[in-house]
């Protein structure tokens, strides 16, 4: 019995994507499974881990100097599935209940949690960054952090709704108060985030949307999902956002790539007092000061969204407004699913089923 009064559950073994050195891909081995050790504990049985860009950057060791975390550890930030254990002090799911997990696992004390707030939680545990994550077998997170899914919904379908969705949904909810009709936002990626925040985009706003992508067939299935206008990304797209938007540009651009020019692109595209949302990351946002201040433009971060805002997705999602395009993967298939989101190949998100 530890200190809380709770008898520890035997573990077995189970199986785990786990990475053991930076810019080396990770492996798919044997790990004890996680067990119940404290009152607000739940074990989850994993029905779907999402595969992110985030996770090719944490292999290419871009986040080691920000989580700290110790090598070896289990990858996988976009987890849903079925409870299979909790702590004697959960109330709110039972096992056999079909949830899908908040990113975070978080305090509820601090005055971030407090507020609501709970990204920002002082006390914070960040599973698939810096602990144990989901491409895994089973899962151990907090009830604070489980959201029951509706009837009939399958864990592996909104799986990535936990970080992809709630990181799209986030930002344009912060988006939404300046995109009154008659406005104009530009989305710039059309992949894994950027189609569910057209989505999410088209379900909360009148805005015009304008999407940029450099596929064409990505874009092609923009239409569906809400966009108003598609733009191939293929040089002379800056020009053409000014064109749409009689020289003045988007009062809010959405970039949800965040690299290879498209950081540098999606300032140039908006207006005066415009905002450029950075969501996507991996390049260097680069402005002289000059121009913020006399154009009065922002640069706005985002984070993954809250407990609360993974909850109003998970309404749209059950009322068809959000639906997520997938492709499955077997967990021992990580590595095929890395390369093909590596290379382009992948539409929508990758999802690993265990």
């Amino acid at each position: 019995m530890d200190d809380d009064g709770v008898v520890p559950l035997s573990g077995g073994v189970m199986k785990a994507v786990r990475l053991h050195q930076y810019e080396v891909r990770p492996l798919v081995e044997d790990v004890p499974e996680p067990v119940i050790t404290h009152p607000f504990d739940v074990v989850v049985r994993v029905g779907g881990a999402g595969l992110c860009r985030t996770d090719l950057h944490i292999v290419e060791g871009q986040w080691a100097a920000k989580s700290n975390v110790a090598l070896p550890y289990t990858l996988g930030h976009e987890n849903a599935g079925w409870v299979h254990a909790v702590g004697s002090a959960v109330e709110h799911v039972q096992v056999g209940d079909a949830v899908i997990l908040h990113p975070l696992a978080t305090c509820g004390f601090c005055r971030a949690c407090r507020a609501g707030d709970d990204v920002h939680c002082e006390a914070q545990a960040f599973p698939g960054i810096d602990t144990d994550g989901g491409m895994a077998e089973l899962i151990k997170t907090s009830a604070r952090s489980v959201v029951k899914l509706g009837k009939g919904v399958e864990p592996a379908a909104v799986a990535a709704l936990a970080d992809a969705g709630l990181t799209a949904y986030h930002a344009v909810k912060k988006a939404v108060p300046l995109l009154h009709p008659g406005t104009t936002c530009v989305v710039m990626g059309a992949g894994g985030l950027g189609h569910l925040g057209i989505q999410a985009l088209r379900a909360m706003s009148a805005t015009r949307i304008v999407v940029l992508d450099r596929n064409e067939e990505a874009l092609a299935l923009t239409r569906a999902w809400g966009a108003d206008v598609t733009v191939v990304a293929d040089g002379s797209h800056v020009a053409t956002v000014l064109e749409l938007t009689d020289g003045k540009g988007a009062e809010v651009v959405l970039d949800f790539v965040g690299e290879r020019g498209a950081e540098h692109d999606s300032w140039a595209m908006t207006r005066r007092a415009g905002s450029d949302f950075v969501i996507g990351y991996g390049g260097t946002v680069d402005i002289p000061t000059i121009d913020v201040i006399s154009t009065e433009r922002n640069v706005v971060g985002n984070l993954v969204g809250s407990y609360n805002d993974l909850v109003e997705l998970m309404v749209l999602a059950a009322d068809g407004k959000v639906e997520m395009l997938t492709q499955t993967y077997p967990l021992d298939a990580v590595n095929d699913a890395m390369d093909d989101l590596d290379a382009g190949r992948l539409r929508g998100r990758g999802i690993l089923v265990p």
